[in-house]
């Protein structure tokens, strides 16, 4: 059953993107009979999607370049800084099981770091072209992350223990 009827000519879109991103969760699990209810959680989609908001949007990124590797030092205000570490901490694993690229992150004042480090210049120019934020979409989990976490299921604890 979907969320809504849609009438031929009539619109489509939801809304502001991370609305849009919830409706199409809440459509998926209401649409599928073996949904477990007691599990589901939408405010932790919700919250997940600030963060990657504030991330995307509000956080200052410094990059410097030594050799085949890339440093990438994250930082914002404090409420910035704690989107940073959560998202930068778990992707940076992700990164790394996604990529050929050895990818190490860590806290620093202000947000979280991350050091790339690649096995050529042509990876080095893909790292540098990409840049963080693009570096940030690999591995195309994103949708499927979404629908872990509204159902319960942590994506990131296997990696980092929290969430």
């Amino acid at each position: 059953m979907a969320q809504h009827a849609h009438m031929s000519g009539s619109p489509n879109e939801t809304g502001q993107s991370q609305f849009a991103a919830i409706a199409e969760i809440v459509t998926l699990l209401r649409d599928d009979p073996n949904t477990d209810w007691a599990q589901v959680d939408i405010k932790a989609l919700r919250d997940h999607l600030v963060d990657m908001d504030n991330v995307t949007t509000k956080a200052s990124v410094e990059r410097t370049v030594d050799g085949t590797s890339v440093m990438f030092i994250v930082t914002g205000d404090d409420v910035v800084a704690s989107s940073i570490r959560r998202m930068m901490l778990a992707h940076s694993l992700m990164l790394q099981g996604a990529s050929d690229w050895a990818v190490i992150a860590g806290e620093v004042e202000g947000g979280a770091s991350m050091l790339v480090q690649v096995g050529s210049d042509e990876e080095l120019n893909q790292v540098l072209g990409l840049g963080f934020f693009g570096l940030m979409t690999i591995g195309a989990h994103h949708q499927q992350h979404h629908l872990m976490i509204a159902t319960g299921r942590s994506p990131h604890y296997r990696w980092i223990g929290v969430f």
